[in-house]
């Protein structure tokens, strides 16, 4: 897939379909956990047979002090794997009660959408595992004991050695992660650390999309409909790669009909098919993926949504918290002042021949600023912190934008005049909340 961005031509590679199944599994929070439950029963199995091992070998050899010594060792053990064993699940049910409460405040405080960043938590998704592993492999360990409480060296046959290792460094790295865990929860509470999140990913999907070509030529009129057959929805991901190879093959050129983060119903178009008959739905099948919600994986327009989502409850009359307003406008600003240096037009993404296969809509400068500053601005007039703030971070953009992408930040700007203006009453009023500031108000 090429795209051409100031006279240069750059091939842009499809991403991986390993790429978008990672970000189904990020989004789920039983997968980590499953395969760690498969794995400890593996490697518990595992384990059991090197036990047996090393008690044949030791009686082989005669060595029935060095097993007596090891016995008494397992013996010790016992006691730790039948206390964590009764504590962890106690343990665990605690700790994600708490959390949860914690993520309903942050969901309440901030916006809804901050709750995909704890599903997405690579830390919470591995305490669980973590915590899970160590009660599932304590209960194993258990059915390893044999003996009784003093085992006779001459006739036991197996026993937990290096089971009862395995558990202690469980129990040692449970804790460690339970720490991490606390604090990467705490984290999850404050504004900055969660608008940071919010933005570096926002940044990182942003920097994944490839450059439009403002000069490609659109595909013609004529072209057949092909109507999405899956599940309602919100487009969030689609494989570019598939629909290049299909329209290849049946000599066509595709066109998606919504952008990714368009809600999709049943019936109605998806595809437009130019220069040809429609590929058969089998060539087309899993190219789409639908869910319930928006992702950041295709879509960077997502994390200006949830800025603004933010800044607006912070501005509404329950809450009235400007300063979270002004935290959500410095990202905003960080986020278009990259996106300004971009060619955000529409992609046509090419096969190996450099043939256009898929052209596919994207959000342009002009929607990127009207979702970062529109629905603020009605809401921000009477703030004169955030209306301050909201004209610096405009007059920085303005410089760092070229000609031809200012006229959406002269024009966000004279609407945000008028609005102060109109709102506040007083000449001195108005003089001192048209003042730019990067801080708002110190």
């Amino acid at each position: 897939m090429d795209g051409k961005s100031g006279g240069t031509e750059r091939v842009h590679r499809p991403p991986p379909a390993l790429t978008s199944l990672r970000e189904r599994l990020r989004d789920t929070f039983w997968f980590a956990p499953t395969a760690g439950l498969v794995c400890v029963f593996v490697l518990w199995w595992v384990l059991s047979d090197l036990d047996t091992r090393i008690v044949a070998h030791l009686k082989e050899e005669g060595a029935y002090a060095e097993l007596g010594d090891l016995l008494s060792f397992a013996v010790d053990a016992r006691t730790i794997v039948t206390t964590v064993s009764a504590a962890m699940m106690t343990f665990i049910g605690v700790v994600f009660s708490i959390s949860l409460v914690a993520v309903q405040m942050a969901s309440g405080q901030l916006t809804p959408r901050v709750v995909r960043i704890f599903v997405r938590s690579r830390i919470s998704k591995l305490t669980l595992t973590v915590f899970l592993t160590t009660f599932a492999f304590s209960l194993l360990v258990l059915t390893s004991y044999e003996g009784g409480a003093e085992p006779d060296p001459r006739r036991v046959t197996s026993a937990p050695l290096l089971q009862s290792l395995l558990t202690l460094g469980l129990v040692g790295l449970s804790l460690l992660l339970f720490v991490a865990y606390v604090s990467a929860t705490l984290r999850l509470m404050q504004v900055g650390p969660v608008l940071d999140h919010i933005t570096r990913e926002s940044l990182r999907s942003l920097a994944r999309q490839p450059g439009g070509a403002a000069d490609e030529q659109p595909p013609g009129t004529g072209a057949v409909h092909v109507a999405h057959q899956g599940r309602t929805g919100v487009l969030r991901d689609v494989a570019v790669a598939r629909l290049v190879r299909a329209a290849r093959r049946h000599g066509v050129v595709l066109r998606l009909v919504p952008r990714v983060g368009d809600f999709v119903v049943r019936g109605t178009p998806v595809l437009a098919v130019h220069g040809g008959a429609a590929p058969p739905p089998h060539s087309l099948g899993h190219t789409l993926s639908v869910g319930v919600e928006r992702t950041l994986h295709q879509d960077p327009a997502f994390g200006l949504r949830q800025l603004a989502d933010i800044a607006l409850r912070a501005l509404s009359p329950s809450v009235h918290d400007p300063t979270t307003a002004v935290q959500c406008l410095d990202r905003i600003v960080q986020f278009l002042s990259v996106a300004v240096r971009l060619p955000l037009a529409t992609l046509h993404h090419r096969d190996r021949r450099g043939d256009v296969r898929l052209v596919q809509e994207v959000p342009g400068w002009t929607d990127l600023v009207d979702l970062a500053f529109e629905e603020i601005r009605w809401c921000a007039a009477a703030s004169p912190q955030v209306t301050r703030r909201m004209l610096a971070g405009l007059d920085d953009l303005l410089l760092l934008a070229p000609e031809e992408r200012r006229e959406p930040l002269h024009r966000h700007r004279a609407l945000l005049v008028e609005a102060v203006e109109r709102t506040v009453p007083g000449a001195a009023g108005r003089a001192f909340a048209l003042r730019p500031d990067r801080q708002g108000i110190g």
